[in-house]
């Protein structure tokens, strides 16, 4: 057990302890994936916990339906449909791969999870890595905020070792993953604030319209 461990609340305990694996998604995190992939309107947050890829969600417009094990009493795992175009979380780290097998199963057109990158080099994961409908991999180039667990009152970190990547999978994708770079700093650190805010205004416009035109190919207008 290490000194890290124990400060990112990261520690070997059991699951009520570990409260279901919840850790915090960074804000930031959902802002980088909406920068580059855009969703249908509807979607659905699984594992919601504090609701912090809810609310940004929300905010760029996404009409967002929140579920959770602890809160709401809803097991992912053991639901049987999905209304919603598109599935978007950040799910518990053990049970990665039963989430995305789960999701892609319900036939939902877009599934989007923040993972682990290692979690590209498992051959028990062929399936879903290796089926075709993985579309993108959007890798951290530099890491994201320390993930604490939810609830967690002791020391926190400042800094984080593990990276993390968005996997995106498409009903619609045909061809290779790509795999592209993303930062979660919005780019300020290469440009002004102001520029950046004006930028920002013309994308959600752009994310806004393409939104519309995906709800329109799905519904087969």
């Amino acid at each position: 057990m290490t000194a890290r461990a124990v400060s990112m609340g990261n520690a070997r305990a059991t699951n009520k302890a570990r409260k279901h694996d919840r850790y915090m998604t960074p804000p930031c995190a959902v802002e980088a994936l909406l920068r580059v992939q855009t969703f249908p309107q509807s979607v659905w947050e699984p594992c919601c916990g504090s609701g912090n890829i809810v609310r940004v969600l929300r905010k760029h417009g996404y009409r967002v339906t929140a579920s959770d094990i602890v809160e709401h009493k809803c097991d992912f795992l053991k639901c049987t449909e999905a209304k919603a175009g598109a599935i978007i979380t950040n799910p518990p780290y053990r049970l990665a791969s039963a989430f995305v097998r789960h999701a892609l199963g319900l036939g939902v057109p877009y599934v989007a999870m923040l993972l682990r990158l290692n979690f590209i080099e498992s051959a028990g994961r062929a399936d879903i890595l290796e089926g075709g409908k993985l579309a993108r991999i959007y890798v951290f180039s530099n890491r994201l905020p320390p993930m604490h667990r939810d609830g967690w009152k002791g020391k926190r970190v400042n800094s984080a070792t593990t990276a993390y990547a968005w996997f995106v999978w498409s009903s619609r994708h045909v061809g290779p993953t790509i795999v592209q770079r993303i930062r979660w700093r919005n780019g300020r650190d290469h440009v002004g604030h102001a520029t950046m805010e004006r930028a920002n205004g013309g994308d959600r416009a752009a994310r806004a319209k393409n939104r519309a035109l995906l709800d329109m190919q799905m519904s087969g207008a």
